[in-house]
């Protein structure tokens, strides 16, 4: 199993289908899960999928449309009833609190689990910070309030052996030049690490659902190696998905070509396409030549692999 990989568990929009489960997203982000937008059904999409709750470390909700939202209840109380040893954060927009506490206690049970509570205010905020990784929200727009999620990884290193074995830097040596960004070799003198390394670009993911085409929408996307973004309509829908703040194929592969995305997931699919082929050839069109994937339920995407 990849280290990072995106686990589909539902690709429906407002209305599910025979073959389209609600939304429900698990990022694996090496030993960090976690879990965006759990629409209906999501509690029974993660056993299909082999996702735990044990998995979650984290709960990020775009807003409080019920296809986004509503498998929240059944997840929670499934993290309670396993007795997930560790804190699960929940970040959703403020506006929505009172939905959360709806549906966080919507029916009995036992609490054994600590669920934090980070709700988002705001044109966005950094909610968490440093390694393994910094995770920000923006503001998109939407008839309700909505944020888009961002992770970045903090740039590295790339350590170099042939160098390594150069300098004769070898085992718990090559940790400790790491850590502290220069080591003293005997015949040496201090090696940098910039000497015995190259520069490593820390990977970028976003998760973009409903809204119209904004700022934010681009912010969101910029340089990632994998977007995960809502095309709920066809291009000769534009007119309707303006007025109800989604975004179209060509629109979601014009934002990817333009921000230089590497590999772009395509989901949140309406229910009157049955067979979304036709979203590939408009994102497509639209100039996007990177790897594409059109979103099916129950599929695992790894990360591209690093530049």
């Amino acid at each position: 199993m990849s280290a990072r990989e995106l686990v589909v568990l539902g690709t429906a929009s407002q209305v599910p289908t025979r073959h389209r489960n609600h939304n429900g997203y698990l990022l694996r982000w090496d030993g960090e899960g976690i879990l965006f937008d759990p629409g209906e059904g999501t509690q029974r999409q993660m056993l299909l999928a082999g996702v735990a709750a044990h998995d979650i470390n984290r709960i990020c909700i775009t807003h409080f449309h019920g296809d986004h939202s509503l498998g929240l209840a059944g997840v929670v109380q499934r993290i309670n009833l396993d007795r997930v040893p560790h804190p699960v954060t929940a970040h959703y927009p403020a506006s929505g609190e009172r939905f959360f506490g709806r549906l966080r206690y919507s029916t009995a049970y036992h609490e054994k689990a600590r669920i934090v509570e980070r709700p988002v205010s705001g044109e966005g905020e950094v909610l968490a910070e440093g390694p393994p990784f910094t995770l920000e929200a923006r503001l998109l727009s939407h008839p309700v309030e909505a944020y888009g999620y961002r992770l970045t990884e903090p740039d590295g290193h790339r350590m170099l052996p042939e160098r390594l074995a150069a300098y004769g830097i070898v085992g718990a040596d090559i940790g400790r030049l790491q850590r502290e960004g220069a080591l003293e070799v005997p015949g040496r003198g201090t090696v940098a690490l910039a000497q015995v390394s190259e520069a490593r670009r820390g990977q970028r993911f976003a998760f973009v659902m409903d809204t119209r085409m904004c700022e934010s929408v681009h912010a969101l996307a910029e340089g990632c190696d994998l977007l995960v973004i809502e095309s709920t309509f066809l291009d000769e829908a534009a007119v309707m998905a303006e007025e109800y703040g989604h975004l179209t194929a060509g629109q979601a592969g014009r934002v990817a070509a333009e921000s230089g995305v590497r590999h772009l997931v395509l989901t949140h699919f309406s229910q009157r396409y049955a067979e979304p082929a036709d979203f590939e050839r408009e994102a497509r069109a639209a100039g996007f030549d990177g790897e594409l994937t059109i979103a099916r339920d129950l599929n695992r995407i790894a990360f591209p692999k690093r530049l």
